[in-house]
């Protein structure tokens, strides 16, 4: 959500940062919705003021015996209040329909953020690790994992596309690094873990700026609860409404949890195999953080990422990305991209972004900076992936894939194996 006030107070700069995401400008209409809002605000606290004043007058006509006066007070309060339902349902409509309008528009990228359409405007930032080389044709996970135990059939039978089915060593490999990736967020880099809800109300997706925009990306269950699409929702809205003291700051939180999307918005994408899912797991990044503090905590955040996939042995590169590529909630992005020997590419495995206020404004979520007894300000809100684990296991088979078709295990992941140090076909 953005703050009318500073769109009021320089809407040419607020058409500026929508002009970067390619959007036209949209400051005038905003301001022409908050002008009429509060006009109709101004009139009813004016008729409100004028009620009471006429309410008091009323008993002092009484006291001079003044019963003309009095009578036609009591008719002047009576129309007041025949009016002032209509009056507050004008202003409650106007200003649903500004914030309505609000709710859409994107966030405004920081500056340092390149221009650009969509990912081919991305910048590079860094690479790490060297990509691993075969003395064979290396393979897709799709083409290879069935036989170790990721079946897509199974999973398809019972409940559609882009559901798999896992077995054997390719699932305890799968819970091993979920396991891996939180023990390590929380030992190494300070998160507190959590075990938040997956269903959630209205009230926390639209804080995280989920509704109304992705609304088709979600499910949404019977009792119009909705299956969280990352546990970003439930983390970040665990301090919805809140306002916070400055020594509660910073906040950093994680969860490995259940994930569901609906993917509406990429039919057609990534059919095969295992990178895009229905249901999937993720050890979600949370920090909420004072804003001077947002654009160092964002790195923080990013190299915690990042160290998972070094610890993994996983190579990868970090970008940022462009304007035209970025979420709808965030100001600044990185994305690490790991890479995939099958696909001979680098695909997507986290992603980090700075919201700025965005989502506390939607949640309506302040501190009180140290010494202030009235003052609040709104948090900063981050959120990323550390890591998405159904991709990780699909770098993991891919990039120690053998020529007889087996997987190597990571060495990391050995405490979390038990024993088991190679996937083999089952048989």
């Amino acid at each position: 959500m953005h703050d009318i006030r500073l769109i009021r107070d320089d809407p040419q700069r607020f058409d500026a940062g929508l002009a970067k995401r390619g959007l036209p400008p949209t400051s005038a209409n905003i301001l022409a919705l908050d002008e009429e809002r509060r006009a109709i605000s101004t009139q009813l606290q004016e008729t409100q003021n004028r009620r009471n004043e006429a309410s008091k007058a009323i008993g002092a006509a009484m006291g001079k015996g003044d019963k003309d006066a009095a009578e036609a007070l009591k008719a002047e309060v009576a129309q007041i209040k025949q009016s002032m339902p209509d009056l507050e349902e004008r202003e409650r409509a106007f200003g649903a329909k500004l914030q309505d309008a609000l709710a859409v528009i994107p966030n405004i990228p920081f500056d340092d953020v390149p221009e650009g359409a969509d990912e081919a405007d991305n910048a590079e930032v860094s690479t790490w690790g060297e990509k691993p080389s075969f003395d064979f044709e290396p393979k897709e996970h799709a083409d290879f994992a069935p036989a170790l135990g990721m079946d897509f059939e199974t999973g398809t039978l019972l409940s559609g596309a882009r559901f798999t089915f896992l077995r054997g060593h390719m699932a305890r490999l799968h819970r091993a690094l979920g396991q891996f990736m939180i023990d390590r967020q929380v030992s190494e880099y300070g998160y507190t873990e959590c075990a938040p809800p997956v269903l959630v109300r209205d009230e926390a997706m639209y804080g995280t700026d989920k509704l109304p925009k992705f609304a088709e990306d979600s499910f949404r269950t019977t009792d119009d609860r909705w299956l969280i699409p990352t546990s970003e929702v439930s983390l970040t809205a665990s301090v919805m409404g809140q306002i916070l003291s400055e020594a509660a700051l910073p906040i950093r939180l994680t969860a490995l949890t259940q994930c569901f999307r609906s993917e509406a918005g990429s039919a057609g994408r990534d059919t095969r195999g295992f990178i895009r899912q229905h249901q999937f797991e993720k050890c979600e990044l949370v920090s909420i953080v004072k804003p001077e503090d947002s654009a160092a905590e964002h790195e923080r955040m990013v190299k915690a990422a990042e160290s998972v996939l070094e610890a993994l042995g996983l190579p990868y590169r970090k970008v940022l990305l462009c304007t035209g590529d970025m979420g709808f909630g965030a100001r600044k992005t990185y994305d690490l991209e790991v890479w995939l020997p099958g696909q001979d590419a680098y695909r997507e495995i986290s992603s980090c972004s700075n919201t700025g206020d965005f989502q506390a404004l939607r949640m309506k979520t302040r501190y009180r900076p140290a010494g202030e007894k009235k003052k609040t300000e709104p948090v900063h809100t981050l959120n990323g992936s550390g890591l998405a684990v159904g991709r990780t296991l699909v770098a993991v088979i891919e990039n120690y894939q053998q020529a007889d078709g087996s997987v190597l295990v990571p060495e990391a992941l050995s405490p979390y194996m038990g024993g088991i140090t190679k996937l083999e076909p089952l048989t």
